[in-house]
């Protein structure tokens, strides 16, 4: 007879403990049910009770086994014995490896100062938000994310400026939308951010209107009642359009505008150049498609917005959030059933510590002066600029920054412009890396700490991001070899550097978390496996919006304090056929990168045998004319290229992409090459990427899409393109003056 205990089922006959969790195989949260015997996970299944996913679970999550139990993994700490990057390590003892942590930070830091130590990390995972508190904890302004100005925090931080508040489509409820219009966003193969794309499908099987905006014609832009296909990296103009069509034709929510909008007149006046037969040249959509699609998503409601990264990887970005946060806006479309949502936001905000630091060294973030909305007084979440923060590690300019310490990211395969990364690592005096596998980036490093998965750690999970509209738990079920949970690790440096702030357990931080609103302690969170607090619409009608009007402001009184244009406007791609003309006689396609491929997780899982069975090699897609112009058929290799440099994949004919686009996959890497490089340099599509300005003058945003490219067929059996690196990486730090600490 099976005895429940909690959150656990104990089956007596087979001797099997079932319990809750959260799988974190993307920086999703799916319920699941882990099936332990004898201290080992034999089965991981779907929570059917989870209000998120309803016990569905998509390829990566169905094999997380491949991931906990993988041969491949990180087992005990190592230190470097070669020269970096040679691939030599020896095996030491985790007191070892904290001791030498404690100290290369202490010499760091006397010589050079707290602000010349690097952190850096990748997308959210469980230890995301503790990385800016372990940061702030050991005095450096200077840490670091990939996307925090080219995926998803643009979003977050438009929001914050325009909305107070980042909105949300919100699926576990009854009330489903009318209509539903996909912004470079491609939720049924990415799942972002918590926005599962079980509840999209199940508000589709409802059949409500659909436009998509993308270059590809994805399986949504198959079956939408409008397809816009946009040329990359365009899509201020046709949100502008947009908006141009709702307000000259008054097709806009006059009573919601009226009371709860700042700026409308400002912003129609700004609109009013912007007319769809201004966009369409720009757009390479047609104007009475525009039309079309703008009067469909202004009368057709309630509807949800779903938008995508691809928006926020060109220097528009910004503005372009700006834009698209106009059109719910107003069209009404804001928290209430079907459409646009707030989160309740049942826990307090995560204690990074950014109050802790003085105020003089947070003017030391790297960024903070240039880009106001990502580094500096309007930040959300307040990050060091990449590019400047690099040039910082390179040079010794504005001073030096000497150390780095990355959890959890393969910054040689996900950061733009990887030759710049290279010589970036290579720079620094000591890099550690913690991670789960011996990646190209850990192969530069000096000190390797191997980590945790999800199955491993304990953790609270709100999702969806910044709406917590479900918090679940995640809990640790087994030990696998010496990996410890990365919260652990930067509780632990704290705590043998000495400082006064993140020592404390992490339990300790969840339980702050829990206890607020919901009462809970961690503990109980364990035993209940999630908890999903009733959710209230029209929250806005009680408070106002958290904004310096209390409105949403279409005209942002905020950015116009900053300097920065407090109404959205339209900017072409600084690399592009129109921009660059020149140059697009020797590159003449339009490259696109980072469509989420269903089987991994930007670089992650080319080690799992089943999803790697689905995807064993790197494709792009061209158009069957340009593949005929190229003379190559699917299945050879190409070589595709821009100024900064060349990688290979295999070609696959696709007709749903303009004959004059290029769409490469993101996140190559060959996990089963021993090489220290594991093949990093071949098929990396961000060998081909930029780092370089001009950059988002608000976000710092840096070109990732809507590249010139060509491409060249090339054999098999040809030579991989690899970069000419210059012999030494010494930075030039003695000739820059002294940092005024």
């Amino acid at each position: 007879m099976d005895q429940i205990l909690k959150n656990t089922v104990f089956n007596a006959k087979e001797n099997i403990i079932i319990k809750k969790s959260t799988c974190r195989n993307c920086h999703g949260g799916c319920g699941v049910l882990l099936h332990i015997e004898d201290e080992k996970i034999i089965k991981i299944e779907g929570d059917p009770e989870h209000p998120m996913n309803k016990g569905a679970l998509c390829p990566m999550g169905a094999s997380a086994l491949e991931q906990i139990y993988n041969p491949k993994r990180l087992k005990y700490p190592m230190r470097r014995v070669g020269e970096r990057g040679e691939g030599k390590w020896e095996r030491i003892t985790w007191d070892e490896a904290y001791d030498e942590i404690v100290s290369k930070i202490k010499e760091t830091q006397a010589e050079f100062g707290d602000e010349s130590i690097w952190v850096g990390t990748g997308t959210g995972r469980h230890h995301f938000a503790y990385v800016s508190r372990f940061a702030n904890a050991i005095g450096t302004p200077n840490w670091c994310e990939p996307g925090t100005a080219q995926c998803f925090r643009p979003r977050v931080h438009g929001s914050v400026l325009t909305m107070g508040q980042l909105p949300v489509c919100v699926y576990t409820n009854e009330e489903m939308p009318e209509l539903i219009m996909f912004w470079g966003h491609n939720p049924l193969y990415s799942s972002p951010d918590g926005e599962m794309g079980f509840g999209v499908k199940e508000a589709l099987a409802r059949k409500p209107k659909t436009i998509v905006v993308d270059p590809r014609e994805t399986m949504l832009a198959r079956k939408a009642d409008i397809w816009l296909q946009l040329r990359p990296g365009t899509d201020d103009a046709l949100a502008l359009a947009m908006l141009n069509v709702i307000i000259e034709e008054d097709l806009y929510d006059h009573d919601f505008v009226d009371e709860w909008t700042h700026g409308f007149d400002e912003l129609a006046e700004r609109v009013k150049k912007y007319t769809p037969e201004w966009a369409a040249p720009i757009t390479w959509c047609k104007a009475d498609q525009i039309r079309e699609a703008a009067r469909l998503y202004a009368t057709v409601k309630p509807s949800m917005l779903e938008w995508g990264c691809a928006i926020e990887h060109t220097p528009a970005c910004f503005q372009t959030v700006r834009a698209l946060l106009c059109l719910p806006s107003i069209t009404g479309n804001i928290d209430h059933p079907g459409s646009w949502a707030f989160g309740m936001t049942p826990i307090p905000p995560f204690p990074q510590l950014f109050d802790k630091m003085p105020q003089e060294q947070q003017k030391k973030r790297l960024g903070y002066e240039n880009f106001k909305v990502l580094s500096g007084e309007l930040a959300q979440l307040p990050s060091a600029h990449i590019p400047t923060l690099f040039e910082a590690i390179r040079s010794g300019n504005p001073y030096p920054v000497r150390a780095g310490l990355i959890f959890g990211n393969n910054a040689l395969s996900t950061y733009g412009e990887v030759e710049l990364v290279y010589e970036t690592l290579k720079s620094l005096d000591y890099l550690m890396v913690a991670e789960l596998y011996m990646t190209p980036t850990a192969e530069l490093a000096d000190l390797i700490l191997p980590v945790s998965t999800w199955a491993e750690v304990d953790t609270v999970v709100a999702t969806p991001f910044y709406a917590q509209n479900v918090i679940s738990v995640q809990q640790k079920t087994i030990q696998y070899g010496e990996c410890i949970q990365d919260e652990v690790i930067m509780t632990e440096i704290c705590r043998r550097l000495g400082v006064e702030h993140c020592t404390e357990d992490p339990e300790e931080v969840f339980d702050y978390l829990l206890s607020d609103q919901l009462g809970m302690k961690f503990h109980e969170l364990k035993e209940k496996g999630w908890v999903q607090p009733e959710f209230k619409y029209h929250k806005y009608k009680e408070n106002g919006f958290k904004t310096p009007t209390g409105k949403i402001e279409l005209y942002s009184t905020l950015l116009e304090g900053e300097g920065i244009d407090p109404l959205p406007y339209f900017e072409e791609p600084p690399e592009s056929p129109y921009s660059t003309p020149e140059l697009a006689k020797e590159y003449p396609f339009i490259l696109i990168t980072g469509a989420r491929i269903p089987m991994f997780f930007q670089s992650e899982f080319r080690q799992m045998p089943t999803l790697r069975k689905g995807r064993p090699e790197p494709e792009c897609e061209l158009h069957p004319d340009t593949a005929e112009s190229l003379g190559v058929k699917a299945g050879d290799w190409v070589s595709i290229e821009t100024e900064r440099g060349r990688c290979r994949q295999k070609v696959k004919i696709f007709k749903g992409i303009d004959p004059n686009v290029i769409h490469a996959q993101h996140g190559w890497w060959f996990p089963e090459e021993d090489s220290p490089d594991h093949g990093n340099w071949r098929s990396n599509a961000n060998t081909l990427t930029s780092m370089q300005p001009p950059y988002c003058s608000a976000m710092g945003t840096y070109q990732l899409r809507a590249l010139l490219c060509k491409v060249i067929p090339v054999a098999e059996s040809e030579e991989p393109w690899r970069p000419d690196f210059p012999e030494s990486f010494e930075p030039n730090v003695g000739d820059i003056q002294e940092w005024d600490r």
